[in-house]
């Protein structure tokens, strides 16, 4: 058989595999559709479609019995965008994330919810819980924490006062990008980025563009429009920007650390069941005493929980006190993690439980 007769050969497998694949996403897709006519019989207005948990248990399953012939990530990635497209035929999901579009928190919501979600942009981070809250949208993403630039204030500060819940993570590796219409750095006379990026590329920037002034706005995205606007302007911010605002890369990954990322939270009206592998977050102070702390955190140690992160900031309201911001290993409805968190809320001055959330496959 020569190379032409067996590259034919190949190619009618691939046909013949590609009709059953099609044919196994039609039955899929039949399938969501008796979901959501189960979920909305007799009238159910607040009936819940996204389900983090049940999302998550698919991708693990995804990724565990995955062979090999595509990365365990590139195989999630493709169930990610069935799993999003089913979604949208039961109910289509909207999302605010602080835009506008090409921001890094837009591309953090396509990696959760896929491609055929509805991404919602807002003028800043506040915004997203205001979205949410009043039903403007179905759930918000909002940046926590940077790897590089440690915790995002202005999401610390809602999170206090907000009743939505935490009900899903995404970690987004952050790999910034200068863009503008000019070709060349010395042609450049202002950068300007997020605050958080400015930070994130602080060396890079000093090396490169000294000769340059430096602005903080309100996101990256917006920094692209800017730099659309404006010939001798560059903006901090991803390729995906560079394709939709039409600039030019000027220089890639101008990061100071090539293992930048920003955590995501999402943010929702319901709680979040157990997926099996989970994480609980919550805020609390302490009575300002010696041993306070250590004492209030005690039923975690007694009970053998993790905890992933401890973050601490001044409290507003009194001068030396302080918050804590405490996300740990298991959900908030296992027995040992339930008695915990009971017996923590007793000895805090003040306590929230922020939720619980699977921890994502994808990473």
């Amino acid at each position: 058989m020569n190379e032409k007769e067996q590259l034919l050969q190949i190619r009618e497998q691939i046909d013949a595999i590609d009709a059953q694949i099609q044919a196994l996403i039609s039955q899929r897709a039949r399938l969501a559709k008796q979901v959501a006519q189960i979920k909305t019989q007799g009238g159910q207005v607040e009936a819940v479609f996204y389900r983090p948990e049940r999302e998550a248990q698919v991708l693990r399953r995804v990724i565990a019995r995955n062979d090999g012939s595509l990365p365990d990530q590139d195989m999630a990635r493709l169930f990610r965008e069935i799993m999003s497209a089913c979604l949208a035929l039961e109910q289509p999901q909207r999302v605010a994330y602080l835009g506008p579009e090409g921001s890094y928190s837009h591309a953090a919501v396509l990696k959760q919810f896929g491609s055929f979600a509805h991404p919602y942009a807002v003028s800043n981070i506040e915004a997203v819980f205001r979205a949410v809250e009043a039903r403007e949208a179905d759930y918000g993403l909002v940046p926590v924490e940077n790897s590089t630039e440690g915790v995002v204030s202005q999401t610390q500060n809602a999170l206090i006062e907000t009743p939505l819940k935490v009900c899903g993570e995404v970690d987004l590796p952050i790999h910034h990008c200068l863009l503008s219409q000019r070709e060349k750095p010395e042609a450049i006379r202002k950068v300007v980025a997020h605050a958080q990026a400015l930070a994130q590329c602080r060396d890079w920037l000093r090396n490169n563009m000294a000769h340059a002034e430096l602005e903080a706005v309100e996101s990256n995205a917006r920094a692209a429009q800017l730099a659309q606007a404006n010939p001798e302007w560059a903006a901090i911010a991803s390729e995906q920007a560079a394709q939709i605002y039409d600039l030019n890369v000027v220089e890639k990954h101008i990061e100071d650390n090539p293992n930048n990322t920003t955590k995501f939270w999402v943010l929702g009206h319901e709680a979040t069941q157990p997926s099996g592998e989970d994480k609980t977050a919550m805020i609390l102070t302490v009575p300002n005493r010696a041993g306070a702390l250590l004492e209030a955190l005690r039923p975690f140690a007694e009970r053998g929980i993790s905890m992933a992160r401890i973050i601490s900031r001044p409290a507003q309201y009194r001068t030396w006190d302080y918050l804590f911001f405490i996300d740990i290993l298991g959900h908030q409805q296992d027995a040992q993690v339930c008695e915990a968190l009971e017996a923590v809320a007793e000895k805090s001055a003040w306590f929230k439980l922020l939720g619980s959330y699977p921890v994502s496959p994808l990473k």
